[in-house]
């Protein structure tokens, strides 16, 4: 009998997790990319206008109820090369809203396109002030077009988003079911699997059985993140140069607070250069191009005030330095940010 009553139990407890009344609130917000394009032609490998909406986008994963009470909202409905700093700031505002305005959701996924989903993405992770987690999502062929990846993407990131594991990981990219850090995730090429996070970044999959975290971030972030953007209406003008054999780093600087160099290491003319504009106030941050340099650059030690960058690509570092000088312009103070981050 005891037997019997605790296979009914067992039996029953399923059915009252999945209920609809008991799902977490799961918000999508959507910016536009190709997860919302729309073919001329469908079924075909023709090009696309980004065009659905929310309701469309979200309607197409009707899975999505076994886990979560969706609702949506459309920030904007653009291609993400389209999307610049002033967005990146009006996001993170409307996102620290609404976790500040509702305490019932359980987390949030943006719709985004690929091109620069990485820089918002890691962006909101230095911005964000909530521990409840923040999934960004896209897709590298359109709705319409043969063997569409989004709604699977979507689906995913909807059921990162609701589970209570997320809290607490920062903000995540899901992308082919892997759940990867914003820290390091980055977009290698146009097709699906195209996302990845090099050797340290993939913090989880999303399995049939379940969302599955292995590792959570140690850097700094979100909710642990000293940065406040409350006040801030335009992010410091911060450039990326590539260096490369010969080069002598010349660049416009009109309006520049500081450089990103991505080289394994400055020619002569580079270093004279870059020292130049160090002694103007100009910060000079030097990372690999690839982002995998684990120790700092040996070349760059010589000049007191260049910034050594740790596992950060370039374009993630140019999001950090834009940050760090909102709060200062002293290099010892910026090196402390980038070692915490």
């Amino acid at each position: 009998m005891r037997t019997l009553l605790l296979a009914l139990l067992l039996l029953a407890a399923p059915l009252q997790v999945l209920a609809e009344g008991e799902l977490p609130y799961v918000l999508v917000l959507a910016t536009g990319g190709t997860i919302a394009g729309e073919q001329k032609d469908p079924g075909t490998q023709e090009g696309y206008e980004i065009r659905r909406s929310i309701a469309e986008v979200i309607a197409s994963v009707p899975e999505a109820r076994k886990y979560a009470r969706v609702e949506g909202e459309q920030f904007t409905n653009i291609p993400s090369p389209n999307i610049s700093p002033v967005q990146w700031l009006q996001l993170a505002r409307r996102i620290n809203n609404l976790f500040r305005e509702r305490a019932d959701l359980a987390g949030i996924v943006i719709t985004h396109g690929t091109s620069r989903l990485d820089e918002t993405a890691f962006f909101l992770n230095l911005t964000l002030k909530y521990d409840r987690p923040v999934v960004l999502v896209g897709a590298q062929r359109p709705p319409t077009g043969i063997s569409p990846d989004g709604p699977l993407n979507l689906l995913a990131a909807i059921r990162v988003a609701a589970a209570p594991e997320s809290r607490g990981k920062g903000t995540l990219v899901v992308m082919d079911e892997r759940i990867l850090s914003a820290r390091d995730a980055e977009k290698l090429y146009a097709r699906s699997g195209g996302f990845d996070a090099g050797e340290m970044g993939m913090l989880g999959v999303v399995a049939t059985h379940g969302v599955e975290f292995f590792y959570s971030p140690t850097r700094r972030h979100t909710y642990r993140s000293e940065f406040d953007i409350s006040g801030v209406t335009e992010l410091p003008f911060v450039d990326i140069h590539y260096s490369y054999a010969g080069s002598d780093g010349l660049g416009s600087i009109e309006g520049v607070r500081g450089i990103v160099v991505a080289t394994t290491g400055f020619t002569p003319a580079e270093k004279n250069y870059y020292e130049s504009l160090q002694r103007r106030g100009i910060i000079i941050a030097s990372t690999f191009p690839s982002g995998e340099n684990v120790a700092a650059l040996p070349s760059t030690r010589d000049a007191s005030t260049t910034i050594s960058v740790e596992r950060l690509t370039p374009l993630h570092a140019r999001i950090l330095l834009m940050l760090a000088l909102t709060k200062t312009s002293n290099p010892a103070e910026i090196q402390r940010i980038f070692s915490e981050y």
